[in-house]
Formats: structure tokens, C-alpha cells, sequence
């Protein structure tokens, strides 16, 4: 159960990398005004904003996901391979918006959320 809570740690941690991406260009970042310089941002930039919001929004889901089956009793060796799994195919879906490969990061997304689901299926199971 170590590895899963490793992985929730790292699902947290990943907007941030996204927020980094995105600020790459530090001598135009505008501090004071954070969510207008998002705004004006273009291309590859702006995928990794937007990645950046999918990845805090798709973190709660997962974090309860994780707890839900932990508190249910769930094998932990599944929970942490499915936690990781989560993890890998969350870095391929930033990869993917990135890389400006919409079908692929929506069938990535897809896959993502069914490992989500995993979870709380398992829980419902125990």
C-alpha cells in the first residue's frame, strides 16, 4: 500500500509539473496575474494548462478511488498496480496533449478513468 500512497503523492504533484511546462518561458510569466497570462497562452503552452486543470480535476476522483479501496480491504498489491498503472497513463495523457494528439489523449483519458473506476469497483466487491 506504500507504492499506491507513492502514486497518489505523485497524481498530486503532476498539475504542478503541467504548471511548470506550461511557465517555461520564466522572463514572461506575469506573477501578478497569473490566470490572464494563462489566458493569452498559445500552442503547446496552453495544451500543458490545460492538462494542468484535467490533472487536478481528475485527482480527487482517483484519490478517493484509492482510499475507497484501501478502507474496503481491497488486495493492496491490486490497489498499488492499479494506482501506478494510473499514474503511467496519466504521464502518457500529458504526453499526448502535448504532443497535440487529440484522439489518442481522449482514448488515454478513457483508459484512465476505467482504472479509476477499477477501484471503486473493487471496493464495492470486498
Amino acid at each position: 500500500m506504500k507504492l499506491s500512497l507513492f502514486m497518489v503523492l505523485v497524481a498530486g504533484l503532476l498539475p504542478i509539473l503541467c504548471a511548470g511546462i506550461a511557465k517555461s518561458r520564466l522572463s514572461e510569466y506575469d506573477n501578478h496575474h497569473p490566470r490572464e497570462w494563462f489566458r493569452g497562452l498559445t500552442g503547446w503552452r496552453a495544451r500543458a494548462d490545460a492538462a494542468q486543470s484535467n490533472s487536478l480535476e481528475a485527482f480527487p476522483f482517483f484519490a478517493a478511488g484509492v482510499l475507497a479501496a484501501w478502507h474496503a480491504g481491497v488486495d493492496g498489491f491490486w490497489v498499488d498496480q492499479i494506482a501506478s498503472a494510473f499514474v503511467i497513463v496519466r504521464l502518457a495523457y500529458i504526453a499526448c496533449y502535448l504532443a497535440d494528439r487529440a484522439s489518442l489523449r481522449s482514448l488515454v483519458w478513457m483508459v484512465g478513468h476505467g482504472l479509476i473506476v477499477s477501484l471503486y469497483i473493487l471496493a464495492l466487491r470486498a
